[in-house]
């Protein structure tokens, strides 16, 4: 028993940092102060300032390198100063030596946002909350710089294939084969950091879950009277943490996507002779891109906002009707006929209407987004029938124009999943509001 009380308080402290005992003659221990919106505060520090500071961060190195950063490789970076300059219309390289310190550039200041995080609050997940969602970030810019590379590498590929079948054995087989040798270089490498970052992004998920988990399970007393209290332990935490890094993930993403491809998309525009009916437009692409992606995003907003309550509803619905069964599993008189078959309509009433509701959804999610990938084509009509642009570039135009959009549809593409992360995180806050002695008659409804 003595033992037992002793794993009990390491077990405690571990949870918490350290945990005073309050009665050492009867083993009680306060529990761990509430937190709000502990879904985060369990794991991140802080997690309005640490989010607000990353944001201010961002904007603040991002200014600095347009004040002048850029220019300062010679005195601060650490190697690629030696580096071939590109020549004027010469496919880039992967690095150069602008490259060389924009990468140089962007894991430093990195590094010092890691930094004062440590004296700040440093918790026991400082290195996978602050440091991990850190590098997870610099390895997306780095998988966007890639996208922009491949870009650029297409295109002069394309032409390459252009000029071989428009004139039979201009194009040496050996050129064609040095062209997809090049790319390899690339992209080997780049598969292997994708695979061993998938597998960091799991432990990172892990151990964001085992943050609320840990947090959850210290309230357990109060918590276990709320009806599915260990789907929520057991089930939720994981898929909000996991849906929560994914969509992160793609946000940011899509905001690098941006960042790298707007200038370029702006500029293909140049090529672009006119639009369908409306004429020449400078930057006609990037307006394009933007205003269907605007469109597609108010028109699903509008269409899908009955279903984050119809999924927040269904759980509830599939606790009482699990929790009856798993009752029905130890004691004769629970889950009996009449009361699991009046369970398990309200289930086939709740799926029902959330089917229908879907239905209607997906009737304007796909059209639009089968739509929205003619709409290029459309707009290169009057270009490519002038025939004022290779093959090549229209690649460019066309996969520059896809990254551009596909950012600005955020949104559109992540509806389902948002919609999903919604349910999952209106059912943490109520379970959470029990540890803040809220009412629970959101689960016994």
């Amino acid at each position: 028993m003595a033992m037992f009380g002793r794993r009990t308080i390491r077990l405690r402290t571990k949870l918490k940092g350290s945990l005073s005992i309050n009665n050492a003659a009867t083993g009680t221990q306060p529990l761990p102060k509430p937190l709000a919106n502990s879904m985060f505060a369990s794991f991140f520090p802080r997690p309005k300032l640490f989010f607000l500071s990353a944001i201010a961060w961002f904007l603040i190195v991002l200014a600095i390198w347009h004040l002048g950063a850029k220019e300062l490789a010679q005195q601060f970076a650490l190697f690629g100063t030696d580096l071939p300059e590109l020549a004027e219309g010469e496919r880039p390289p992967f690095l150069t030596a602008e490259k060389s310190w924009v990468y140089q550039y962007i894991i430093g200041v990195s590094f010092l946002f890691c930094v004062p995080w440590a004296f700040i609050d440093r918790t026991r997940w400082y290195v996978w909350s602050v440091v991990g969602s850190t590098l997870i970030l610099v390895v997306t810019y780095f998988m966007v710089q890639i996208s922009v590379w491949l870009n650029a590498w297409y295109g002069e590929f394309y032409d390459l294939i252009q000029r071989a079948l428009s004139a039979p054995n201009s194009v040496t087989l050996a050129d064609y084969f040095e062209q997809l040798v090049t790319v390899a270089y690339i992209l080997v490498p780049t598969i292997l950091v994708q695979v061993f970052f998938h597998y960091y992004v799991q432990h990172y998920v892990f151990r964001w879950r085992t943050a609320m988990n840990e947090y959850y399970m210290s309230h357990w007393e109060k918590l276990r009277k709320v009806e599915g209290a260990a789907q929520r332990v057991q089930e939720d935490t994981m898929r909000f943490a996991s849906i929560m890094e994914n969509l992160g993930s793609a946000f940011v993403s899509s905001i690098m996507t941006l960042l790298a491809f707007l200038p370029l998309l702006w500029t293909l525009s140049k090529q672009v002779t006119e639009l369908p009916w409306i004429g020449q437009v400078d930057g006609s692409l990037v307006f394009l891109a933007l205003i269907s992606s605007i469109f597609g995003t108010i028109l699903l907003a509008i269409v899908g906002i009955k279903l984050p309550g119809l999924e927040f509803n269904n759980q509830k619905v599939e606790a009482a009707y699990r929790k009856e069964l798993v009752y029905g599993e130890d004691y004769e008189a629970r889950a009996a006929p009449p009361t699991v078959i009046e369970l398990y309509g309200e289930v086939r009433k709740n799926y029902f209407k959330l089917y229908f509701n879907y239905l209607y959804f997906n009737v304007f999610r796909f059209s639009y987004l089968r739509g929205a990938s003619f709409l290029p084509l459309i707009a290169l009509g009057p270009t490519i029938v002038s025939g004022t642009i290779t093959f090549g570039v229209f690649q460019q135009i066309m996969n520059a124009f896809n990254q551009v959009e596909n950012s600005f549809q955020f949104l559109v593409n992540s509806w389902t999943v948002i919609v999903d992360l919604m349910s999952i995180h209106k059912r943490l806050k109520a379970f959470e509001s029990v540890i803040h002695d809220g009412d629970i008659d959101w689960v016994t409804a």
